[in-house]
């Protein structure tokens, strides 16, 4: 449920910004609650006091909506009355003196070299789906660091000749260049063949990634296909496709790749973003920490 002003909002965003559809989709759904909690209590949005607006917030705790998403609703809150308030539909922000959730620190999953090394050779032993599309799909995802929806979006004009890499449209319709490995190239190379034969006269598409059936593949089929393969891996962990691009971030950075080369290849606006992506191995700072410490010692003559 919405209404004209929420309605107005959401036209201003899509026209006058150029939000993405997603994000639309996003604030559309948290303003629609928003405005059938309004609606239950006889009142509008647009008139919703400070009190009011809490009371949908500590509906959405009560009702035990992760943290996250009930601080993602007050965002989406948040930016329908900055509108309004700028536009002159009101006066105040009824919104302005609530704070975020706190939220727990949850490491993203990702997989260590020696795992990602067997996870991506799962399709030529693992005899499911559609192995040559499968091994260059999980390689390109994770040699280019990308987003399951850049992934999907991912055309054929958009790849380099030489399959080194491609350019792709991350959030907010920012584009930018990622670089794939050898072995994804080599994937690649070999599953082109294979999707010109799958590809149907009457069903062309310039897509990179296709179904069985010829049609490009959606981001819930790219979510079932890792999903077969993390069952077969035998790994403890729920791979998923973003952990793959987890992966990417955290191998970069522990081979001495600096954070911010990360944050240009991963598509980052904020460098914050791109640090809860890594992860440090200990053993390899103790390393570092010890041949440091042993060639101090050696300076001051003092070896041990």
């Amino acid at each position: 449920m919405t209404n004209n002003k929420i309605e107005e909002y959401l036209d201003y965003l899509r026209v006058v910004r150029g939000v993405s559809s997603r994000t639309l989709t996003a604030y559309s759904r948290d303003l629609g609650r928003f405005a059938a909690y309004c609606s239950n209590r006889e009142f509008l949005p647009e008139s919703a006091s400070p009190s009011g607006v809490r009371g949908f917030i500590a509906d959405l705790s009560a009702e035990g909506i992760a943290s996250v998403s009930v601080n993602r609703a007050l965002s989406s809150i948040r930016g329908f009355y900055r509108w309004m308030v700028r536009f002159g539909y009101r006066k105040d922000d009824p919104s302005i003196l609530l704070k975020n959730l706190k939220t727990p620190k949850i490491l993203p999953a990702f997989l260590y070299e020696t795992e990602m090394a067997k996870f991506s050779e799962l399709p030529d032993t693992a005899g499911i789906l559609w192995p040559e599309r499968d091994k260059a799909l999980i390689l390109t995802m994770y040699s280019g660091g990308l987003r399951i929806s850049e992934l999907v979006g991912l055309s054929l004009k958009n790849v380099e000749r030489d399959f080194s890499g491609a350019n792709v449209i991350g959030k907010g319709d920012k584009e930018r260049q990622v670089f794939f490995s050898d072995e994804a190239r080599e994937a690649l190379l070999a599953y082109l063949p294979c999707r010109q034969g799958r590809i149907k006269a009457e069903r062309q598409t310039d897509r990179l990634f296709i179904s069985r059936k010829g049609a490009p593949i959606s981001i819930p089929g790219v979510r079932w296909i890792i999903a077969r393969y993390s069952e077969r891996s035998g790994l403890r962990k729920n791979v998923s496709p973003h952990a793959l691009r987890h992966s990417f971030a955290t191998h970069l950075v522990n081979s001495g790749c600096d954070v911010r080369v990360v944050q240009e290849l991963l598509g980052h606006a904020s460098i914050s973003t791109t640090q809860r992506y890594t992860h440090v191995d200990t053993e390899r700072l103790k390393k570092t920490y010890a041949r440091a410490h042993r060639r101090s010692k050696v300076k001051d003559g003092e070896e041990i």
